[in-house]
């Protein structure tokens, strides 16, 4: 009977451990959203406002990776392309709270030249709010962010 106990633990187990490396598999990192927004910052400077807006907003890599997404704002927030909510796109945005009242866009046009900023926003993917970790490259005129969930 202890036999058929362990075999049961093993295979719940490593099924707990499948499932979980699948989840986390769906997610971006912090590293790889540093690193998009790194990318994105470089093309902004080498290609102009307007390409970089349409292809921060076209489907697919290299700048849309499972949750991960670029998103530009002016230095004043208003917003310039978001990978996520098109919708967002011509709005200011710095008078925004994520749902514990933090102004968070504030936060990252603030930012001097590049940092983490952390607030609560809706994942893409599970549509839940969620912690995020964005981090922001601000570049003179634009700041460029690509944020990973929690």
């Amino acid at each position: 009977m202890g036999q058929k106990i362990l075999k049961t633990f093993i295979v719940a187990f490593s099924f707990v451990m499948i499932s979980l490396s699948a989840q986390a598999q769906e997610r971006g990192t912090t590293q790889e959203a540093q690193m998009m927004a790194e990318k994105a910052t470089a093309f902004l400077n080498e290609n102009g406002i307007e390409k970089s807006i349409a292809a921060f907003h076209a489907p697919g890599a290299p700048w849309h990776d499972r949750d991960l997404y670029v998103f530009v704002f002016d230095k004043d927030g208003m917003t310039i392309a978001h990978g996520a909510k098109a919708t967002l796109v011509g709005r200011n945005l710095t008078k925004m709270r994520d749902v514990d009242g933090k102004l968070f866009l504030k936060e990252i046009v603030s930012v001097a030249d590049k940092g983490w900023v952390e607030y609560k926003w809706q994942n893409p993917i599970s549509n839940k709010v969620e912690q995020k970790a964005t981090y922001v490259l601000n570049t003179g005129k634009y700041v460029v962010g690509v944020g990973a969930y929690k």
